[in-house]
């Protein structure tokens, strides 16, 4: 019951990522929704490795968070550099 509460909520948050990533103003509110999408789905990885008992989800999701924080470094760079 409770890991249904979960994927409800992350799915509510990775719905709202959606959105600000769609209708952001500026780059940076993207940019900031696609970080935060990036989180959301890391939260899933995790989640789904403790609900099925895999823990080979949690070292994807580990992997992930290292390539997407690279990731966000990049955009953040290209962003200051106003390119």
């Amino acid at each position: 019951m409770l890991d249904t509460i979960f994927f409800i909520i992350v799915g509510a948050a990775a719905f709202l990522c959606i959105i600000r990533l769609i209708k952001g103003p500026t780059a940076s509110d993207r940019a900031v929704a696609l970080d935060t999408a990036s989180t959301v789905t890391t939260a899933v990885l995790v989640l789904l490795g403790l609900f099925f008992k895999r823990y080979v989800y949690l070292d994807v999701a580990l992997v992930y968070a290292v390539l997407t924080f690279i990731g966000s470094v990049a955009i953040a760079r290209f962003l200051e550099r106003g390119i």
